[in-house]
């Protein structure tokens, strides 16, 4: 079984820093996106909200005070005495860390374009089944959620994964990745996005599969890189569930 890379492997700077990971136990959900990160590039990482008296942890580190800007929500992680919020934020910051970015400054720009262009449809995701208001459940904003799923599913998701799908295609590129010339932590988050929208919407993906044959490929790819294969059949990808921003509700689905 392949190993964490060992410390040593790394840069003196990376190899002297502890990252901790702070976000909601129990669920995949905006924290995904940076364990996908921390798993590709094999470093050591702390995910405290599921270890005892994390979440005490997590609710101390967002009060007022407890630094100079506190997160206004999870996830956000804390290197030494920096703590940074926002889920693109923090993977422009790791990226060249990790090693999940090219040297160039357009390639790290590119990169935070597409980012942000997922973080976009991520939102959309999770106004499907709470079109309304985040405070209600979804059981009392149905109908709501049926309008706002059509239009997404009918719409919006073709419009996104075309938009990627243009990219990997265009002729000028022929490249395998999104940005550069090996994966990067963009390539991991559309697989991210991807694997959320089969669990949510499983017939409208079945239906889109055929026109989007290079983001199959890539969320292929993706999977069977040695780490992330490692990391997808352990414990610590906890399954999509119904309390995440992916969530599956046949009725939206049609």
């Amino acid at each position: 079984m392949l190993q964490p890379l060992r410390l040593d492997s790394m840069t003196n700077k990376t190899a002297r820093t502890q990252y901790e990971l702070f976000y909601w136990p129990g669920i995949q959900g905006r924290g995904e996106f940076i364990r996908l990160a921390f798993e590709q590039a094999g470093v050591p990482y702390r995910d405290v909200a599921r270890k005892p008296g994390g979440l005490k942890k997590l609710g101390n580190l967002m009060k007022s005070g407890a630094s100079e800007i506190p997160p206004f929500a999870p996830p956000f992680i804390r290197m030494g005495t920096l703590i940074l919020a926002q889920t693109s934020a923090i993977l422009a910051h790791l990226a060249p860390r990790l090693k999940l970015i090219g040297r160039t400054e357009s390639d790290r720009l590119r990169a935070m374009q597409l980012q942000l262009t997922i973080a976009d449809c991520i939102a959309e995701v999770h106004d499907t089944h709470h079109p309304v208001s985040v405070e209600q459940v979804y059981e009392k904003q149905k109908p709501a959620a049926k309008k706002r799923s059509e239009v997404f599913v009918s719409i919006r998701m073709p419009k996104y994964l075309g938009y990627f799908e243009s990219i990997l295609t265009a002729k000028r590129r022929m490249k395998p990745w999104l940005v550069g010339s090996r994966c990067s932590y963009v390539d991991l988050s559309l697989f991210q996005l991807i694997a959320g929208l089969k669990y949510a919407f499983p017939n409208a993906m079945r239906r889109l599969e055929p026109k989007m044959p290079s983001c199959c490929q890539l969320f292929e790819r993706v999977s069977k890189l040695p780490r992330i294969a490692v990391y997808l059949a352990s414990e610590r990808r906890l399954p999509f569930n119904e309390k995440g921003i992916f969530r599956h509700y046949p009725e939206l689905d049609r």
